[in-house]
Order: C-alpha cells, then structure tokens, then sequence
C-alpha cells in the first residue's frame, strides 16, 4: 500500500509541501458578483474547506479575459480590481494551513454572447450540442492576445498571495478545444498533429512561467479522454511532454477513478495507467467519484499523489480532516437544504445543487 491519504507530501521540484494528500477541487458555484470580484459567500465557502483540512484548496474555474465567461457568478481574474479581494481569500487560505490555487480558464465555444456581449472563440469555426451560436475562429494575434491574459492573470494571484494556479485544460473548455482533434482543425501551427494542437497549452504555461516566480506552482488539469478528440494515448503523451515545460503537477479527470479507459481491455484504471506511464517522479493529481476514506485510499494507492474531491466537499466540509478513520463513510445524497447551508453553501449555491440529479432533496430527481 502506498502512504496514507492523511500523510504530507512534497511536491516533486519544489521545496514546497502539503500537511495531506487531500485537494478540493474546483467546482462551480455561482457565487461570485457579476464584475468577477469574489464575494462573501465564495470566500467564507472555501476558507470553511481550508479549515476543514484539505491539503490544497482551488478556486472555482475563473475567467482570464472578458471573452471567456462561461456561467453568471463566475470568478474572474482578468483585471486588477479583482486582487483585493483575491489576497483576503489567499490569506484566509494560508492561514488555516492550506496551500491555495486559482483555477484559471477560457471557455473558448462555451463562453456565450448572452454574458460576454461577443461572438465565442474557438481553435476552429464550431457548432457543438447546448451552445447558442457557432463559435468563429481565433486569429493568430487573437491567440497571442490570451496567452498573455493567461499570465497576467498568473502574475495577479501571485501577487495576491496565492500559492499557484491550475490551468484548465479539460472538461471542453478553450485549451481542451485546441488540444482536440475534433474541435481543432487548423492547418496553422496551432492545429495538426499533437506538437500543434498542444502548442496553445505551451505556450501558456511559458508566459505563466515567464510571469511568476520559480515558487509559484503550475498544475494543469487535463480530461484524459473527451469527446472534442481527445484520447487517452495523446493525453498520455502531453502529460509527458509537460514534464518538460515547467509543470509541478498534473491533475486528471477522471470522472470515475474506480474505472478504466473507454473500449479498451486494460483492466487498469485511468489512474494506474498515468502514474505506469509518467514514472514515480510526476506529480499526479487524481479525480472521480471518491466518496469515502477507503476511496481516497484506493486513488493514492492506484499511484496518485493527490486525490481531488468535490461534491462530497460541498456536502461535508470537514471531509479532510476525517480521513484518519480509515472506516470514514459520510452521509451521501440527498440533502436538505439546510444541511447544505451549515455547510458553507449560500441560497444561490444550493440552487445551483438543485440541478443535480439527486444532490438536493427538493432538487431535480431525474
């Protein structure tokens, strides 16, 4: 069995090291005020998973140009007005014992013109399922244009004190675009084989890199598979590549860590594969569907560093600092909704738990 899920660890590289191997990952919550600036709610939110005892807490997904909004409430650090509030939420952070990340993204075709007030950007021209219109190309300038808003927006959390950012690069968002074969159909050299479509990505946590210190930490999140044309051997041979660009950690979303690739015959999860695949030096964060202390247990133990976690951060705020009791099992869904706001959720966060299927108990049911 590899160390317990309660353990320290140091991150590979770095100096820097975490009291656990536990990470709230980002999750929407719709709590952020219309401008990006953070709010109360959001604040008091994350600081009660810091008090909790979570090794790393991470911001919920936040937009590095006005272009790239995805949802109202989103978080936005995109200007300056956004970092006074961005450093009391750092050192809040820090002072419960946390190291603390700004998740920071673009949403590229998914960032509709009802909240930008723009067409929406893509690597290619595209019309995907549940967006209002077809996305436009992004020009050669366009493209060099949000590779800087990338690191100021790096070079804003460090200054506001944060510990580092986790660069967005699944779940269909604008870098997912470019590294899909699908949704990435130039013939620039932004598009083509791996080398190209990844070229957005790297060029990215260059200019982070360029940006902030050799102390600020760089974690990219990737969809190991998705269906934008990413697959799990070019996901695998990125996350080899990126251990040549500066990353400290790669985190993978797995959506079920307890399972394996899709269509194939590898009895291995997703997991188990990465960390057979990067070798023992990689950092590795790991996420999907872990509920208990025995899951987190079996993430860590199927090779991950770091096990991620969020709907059952929502619910139980506490959940890190639990986990030495190996036989921990919280109460799962559904919830009231006054259980989810002693938790931390304001009314406009447990409304948007209502659409999940199953989460809230006056929410949606099928």
């Amino acid at each position: 069995m590899a160390d317990p899920v309660t353990t320290q660890w140091s991150i590979p590289g770095t100096s820097i090291s975490v009291r656990n191997r536990t990470v709230l990952a980002a999750m929407t919550n719709k709590q952020s005020h219309e401008d990006g600036t953070l709010s109360d709610e959001e604040i008091s939110w994350l600081l009660r998973r810091a008090e909790g005892g979570f090794g790393i807490v991470t911001t919920a997904a936040s937009h590095v140009h006005p272009s790239g909004k995805s949802w109202e409430g989103e978080m936005g650090v995109w200007g300056d007005h956004h970092v006074p509030r961005l450093e009391e939420l750092a050192t809040g952070i820090r002072s419960n014992g946390a190291l603390s990340l700004v998740q920071i993204f673009h949403g590229g075709l998914r960032a509709p013109r009802s909240l930008t007030g723009m067409q929406p950007v893509s690597a290619s021209k595209n019309l995907e399922n549940g967006v209002e219109e077809e996305c436009r190309a992004l020009s050669e300038d366009e493209i060099l244009e949000l590779v800087s808003s990338f690191g100021e927006a790096a070079e804003r959390c460090e200054r506001a004190g944060f510990d580092g950012i986790e660069i967005h690069g699944a779940h269909g968002y604008l870098i997912c675009q470019f590294l899909g074969s699908r949704t990435n159909r130039r013939v620039d050299r932004w598009g083509g084989d791996l080398e190209g479509r990844s070229l957005f990505l790297r060029e990215v946590i260059s200019e982070v890199r360029n940006r902030t210190s050799e102390r600020f930490l760089v974690c990219v999140r990737i969809s190991p598979e998705h269906e934008v044309g990413v697959t799990l051997a070019e996901s695998l041979e990125l996350s080899k590549m990126m251990g040549g660009w500066g990353v400290d950690m790669i985190h993978i979303s797995c959506w079920d860590a307890f399972k394996g690739p899709r269509g194939e015959d590898d009895p291995r999860t997703i997991t188990r594969i990465f960390r057979d695949e990067l070798g023992a030096d990689a950092g590795i964060i790991s996420t999907g569907s872990v509920w208990d202390a025995s899951d987190a247990q079996f993430v860590i133990d199927e090779g991950a560093d770091m096990v991620g976690v969020a709907r059952v951060a929502i619910a139980h705020s506490e959940w890190a600092s639990k986990l030495n009791d190996a036989g921990y099992s919280p109460e799962r869904p559904p919830f009231t909704p006054e259980h989810l706001i002693s938790q931390g959720l304001s009314q406009v966060f447990v409304d948007y738990m209502r659409r999940w299927q199953g989460f809230v108990t006056d929410g949606r049911s099928e």
